[in-house]
């Protein structure tokens, strides 16, 4: 695991070089072990080495065989034995036991095919040295982050945006479109960053840059259709243990401690047991609580722990702990993400990086095997008229304001704000906060004047669902959080929490191999009747009670409504009455008074709209510094 870097350029070679480390230092959390460099008369690249695997020898930059190719790579390749095995009979030798040595011999080899071997989490750079032409290659899900931009025809790129932004040559300035859109989503999507002219490369894609051209090509996507129909639910079952099984054993490839993620979920419970059973002594579990009962799950972690007979850790923290930690997450946070759980991410990241260098996670199990409970709202709204909408919002007015984690009153006043929208639109402002009548009541003209209104949510998701391969509404809703919500946000928080704290992560349900069998998997199996889960349930029966496999979900949120009650209802205010805000350049005052007053006052419950506003506020005042 690491952090990459490098741009093109005329410069000196003393001047790449002091630009280089200049880059690193900024990163130097992604990879503390080791720093190295790489210039010539063409480019600059940089590699911050976490180390994980042949730690004494597996210092980047690689060579191939033939010497005409340079890698610097981020992430794990956990097939990588077996394509050295293939390469050795074909006549490659290796000097090291790293994946990374693999992966450029296997490009040699194969050319850009060879991202079709791979299984693992990745982006890599590399170099040929003779036609300085350089391939970049993000993996299929974009668990590991690129960025880049073009400046006077050269290419600048970094794991992270800080570092892109530490280049002399980079003038940032703020997209507003993107600003739009993180408004609604909570987060900016690919390929847009934060700012004009700076991307993100977006999963499973890559570009090849030379002097006189940049292409940029997706190399990846998966198909919910033909559907593959086994024999019985039974097999289904079946496969879907060898898959995980399989996914958790590559994972396992370390050359430094191991632990496991452990929520009390079935998504992290089941990677929990796979791992205790592919290992001869108790595993290392790690799980934080929290003060509010309805946030915490310490307790169903410890009976999964007990369970499994894992070495367990855990920790509470207060809620004075984790506000006190807040000017951390701004400073570590490259762009605005709303998604109040990179908080808690964090810590939890912190925490486990104390005993190991490596943890695997049961992200993307909602995405993967639909485990959302928007995905019943949304069975329900489709056979509810749109008239009764009014009859639902009386509903809803009888029912107290509860800061409650997930409460009732919560979802449902939620499930009224995406009512009337088709569903693809209706499913992300269920997740996002600001919707487009929001927006029409809070936005200051001199905003939207500059925004593009042919460009909105509303079309971009429209556009990116005409991809998904699939008439089923809810693979459609699966299809758009592996799209959107997945990439741009889970696996964001993920890479910046972990590797704020030198903690490589590793997702086992990302596994390709898995997402391209539920893809295939018939919904009934997915989904059936109100049970979500369907599938993962039904394997975690084989292996746990059936009140641990059919708890409720409670998520890994924090009590932010509560927060701006109390804890954060002056630093809010201050935000608020300020006349030269950001937020209040892009909102009316009064809306944003409302929105506070409204909320304090249990009229309406405004947690997500109140924490984007000040999520973006705290990114502004953190990373603009010079506004």
């Amino acid at each position: 695991m690491c952090g990459i870097y490098g741009f093109t350029t005329n410069e000196s070679v003393v001047e790449k070089s002091n630009i280089l480390k200049s880059i690193g230092h900024r990163i130097e959390h992604r990879g503390p072990d080791e720093n190295n460099q790489f210039v010539d008369d063409y480019i600059a690249l940089g590699i911050n080495r976490l180390g994980i695997l042949d730690i004494k020898n597996g210092s980047q930059p690689i060579k191939s065989n033939d010497g005409n190719y340079l890698i610097i790579h981020n992430g794990e390749i956990y097939n990588y034995r077996e394509l050295r095995e293939n390469l050795e009979g074909l006549g490659y030798f290796f000097n090291t036991d790293t994946d990374t040595e693999v992966l450029v011999n296997l490009f040699q080899h194969k050319g850009t095919e060879c991202l079709h071997d791979l299984n693992g989490m990745f982006v890599f750079a590399i170099y040929n040295i003779k036609t300085n032409e350089i391939f970049i290659a993000r993996d299929r899900f974009g668990i590991k982050p690129l960025y880049f931009t073009i400046n006077n025809s050269e290419l600048i790129f970094c794991s992270e945006l800080k570092g892109v932004l530490e280049h002399p040559k980079v003038s940032p300035r703020i997209c507003y479109k993107a600003i739009d859109q993180y408004l609604t989503m909570e987060y900016i999507p690919a390929p847009l960053t934060i700012y004009e002219g700076i991307n993100k490369l977006e999963e499973g894609h890559f570009l090849i840059w030379s002097k006189k051209s940049m292409v940029k090509n997706k190399w990846y996507n998966f198909s919910y259709t033909p559907k593959s129909y086994l024999n019985s639910e039974n097999d289904y079952i079946k496969k879907l243990d060898g898959l995980i099984h399989s996914s958790v054993d590559y994972r396992t490839i370390s050359d430094v401690p191991l632990g496991c993620f452990l929520s009390g979920g079935l998504d992290s419970s089941l990677i929990a047991y796979y791992l205790t059973h592919l290992n001869s002594k108790p595993i290392n579990t790690f799980n934080i609580g929290f003060e509010d009962e309805s946030f915490d799950e310490s307790d169903q972690a410890k009976v999964i722990s007990e369970i499994l007979a894992t070495n367990h850790n855990s920790m509470v923290f207060s809620n004075t702990k984790m506000v006190e930690l807040l000017p951390s997450i701004w400073s570590m946070m490259d762009e605005p993400l709303a998604d109040a759980s990179l908080l808690p991410t964090y810590l939890l990241s912190q925490f486990t990086s104390e005993q190991v260098t490596v943890a695997l996670s049961g992200d993307g199990g909602d995405e993967v095997f639909a485990g959302y409970p928007t995905y019943l709202a949304h069975k329900i709204a489709s056979y509810t008229p749109k008239q009764f909408k009014s009859l639902f919002t009386i509903i809803a007015k009888l029912f107290p304001t509860n800061f409650d984690n997930i409460s009732f009153d919560f979802k449902l006043k939620q499930f009224i704000r995406g009512l009337g929208y088709s569903p693809g639109i209706r499913h992300q402002y269920w997740l996002g906060s600001f919707n487009k009548k929001d927006k029409e009541r809070g936005y200051k003209k001199e905003f939207s004047n500059l925004l593009d209104r042919n460009v909105n949510i509303e079309s971009l998701i429209e556009n990116h669902l005409c991809d998904s391969t699939t008439d089923n509404n809810w693979e459609k809703h699966l299809f758009q959080d592996m799209r959107f919500y997945l990439q741009d946000d889970m696996l964001v928080k993920v890479d910046r929490a972990s590797m704020a704290n030198s903690l490589e992560v590793r997702i086992p349900y990302l596994d390709h191999r898995i997402v391209e069998f539920m893809a295939s998997v018939p919904i009934n199996l997915k989904y059936r009747l109100t049970t979500s889960k369907y599938l993962l349930k039904s394997l975690g029966l084989n292996y746990f009670p059936k009140d641990i496999v059919n708890r409720r979900k409670k998520g890994f949120g924090i009590p932010i409504a509560k927060w701006f009650c109390k804890d954060l209802k002056t630093p809010l205010l201050d935000i608020a009455n300020n006349p030269n805000s950001f937020i209040n350049s892009i909102f009316d005052k009064n809306y944003i008074h409302n929105l506070i007053n409204d909320h304090q006052k249990r009229k309406f419950d405004n947690r997500k709209l109140l924490w984007t506003l000040f999520v973006l506020e705290n990114w502004y005042n953190e990373h603009t510094p010079d506004k």
